[in-house]
């Protein structure tokens, strides 16, 4: 197990000599084992790390867990910060739903700490498997080639994934010969979570009645998405640079000629880029709004807007398009 880990970090370059790497734990099989693992190998990585901890305060297990995972940092001597979350009441609060704000609130733990201790890296223990569901949830939500992707190895230089290449049943059975005895989450078995029934449901229907090594096929599926997206994202960028007139943190100006000379796929993936680099992301845009965009550009009637968004403008105006921040 340790060499896989070490392939992929390889691979991928997640780590280098000298890095400070939270490690964030849950207290599950799959952090644990990553936890493990990155403890063992600090020394010939040379990595300092520390742990970091949400209690969401969700289960009645929580704080047992909480305990467990210090127990553990105790023992090797491991620095872990720690934070309780009142989650139900957050969620309530932010009207969103328990698991994307326990994501908003765990990340920003993660933000945090990072910034207080001067780390660099944090590493999270998503799977092969975990990837798998991902991208079969992109399929079944009805997103495009880039929802193909699923998880990345490493996000924005810092978010990395040492275990994105191995298979939860091998992370299971290093806890079990390492006797970590992790701690299962029971919510995991509730299927009225959409990844719940692709991971409970699905993929066992799957493995069973089509092809047992459907987990080793997605993520091959992935790896060739990402190769071919990597390549079109160079051509739009390059295109994108000669078209664009202005760019600020809440404005970006396009040149309009130059971009109706373009195909189809490459305006969506030009207004993409366009709209991820004033917000921070493409999301709640959505394919309908990308062909409505694209017709009022083709269209080029001066004075002509869209707000796909309640944050977002589009304007045609004098032969160029301005896509702002709506304050």
């Amino acid at each position: 197990m340790e060499k896989e880990i070490l392939k992929t970090i390889k691979k991928y370059k997640l780590i280098e000599s000298g890095d400070q790497i939270l490690i964030a734990v849950s207290g599950g099989p799959d952090s644990m084992c990553l936890l493990d693992i990155l403890n063992k190998l600090k020394e010939k990585l040379n990595v300092e790390i520390a742990v970091v901890h949400v209690n969401h305060g969700l289960r009645e297990e929580a704080n047992e867990e909480t305990e467990y995972i210090k127990n553990y940092c105790e023992k090797y001597n491991i620095k872990i910060y720690v934070k309780y979350a009142d989650v139900i009441n957050l969620a309530k609060k932010d009207k969103i739903g328990l698991e994307e704000e326990g994501r908003k609130v765990r990340y920003a733990f993660f933000e945090e700490i990072l910034e207080k201790t001067g780390f660099n890296k944090i590493a999270i223990a998503h799977n092969m498997n975990d990837k798998a569901e991902t991208i079969l949830m992109n399929i079944i939500r009805g997103a495009g080639s880039i929802g193909l992707k699923g998880i990345e190895p490493i996000r924005d230089n810092k978010y990395i994934r040492p275990l994105i290449e191995t298979q939860r049943n091998d992370i299971e059975s290093y806890c079990e010969e390492n006797k970590l005895n992790p701690k299962f989450d029971k919510s995991n078995n509730d299927n009225t979570y959409t990844r719940n029934k692709i991971r409970n449901i699905l993929i066992p229907f799957i493995k069973k009645e089509f092809n047992p090594n459907i987990i080793k096929s997605i993520n091959n599926l992935s790896e060739i998405v990402v190769e071919e997206q990597n390549y079109l994202e160079k051509i739009v960028n390059n295109i994108y640079n000669e078209i664009a007139i202005e760019e600020t943190n809440d404005k970006i100006i396009l040149d309009l000629k130059k971009f109706n000379r373009q195909e189809v796929v490459i305006k969506k993936r030009i207004l993409f880029l366009a709209i991820t680099k004033i917000f921070g992301s493409s999301k709640n845009i959505e394919k309908i709004h990308m062909e409505d965009l694209i017709k009022l550009c083709e269209r080029n009637i001066g004075n002509k807007y869209l707000t796909p968004n309640k944050n977002l403008k589009v304007f045609i105006n004098k032969g160029k398009i301005f896509i702002s921040h709506i304050y």
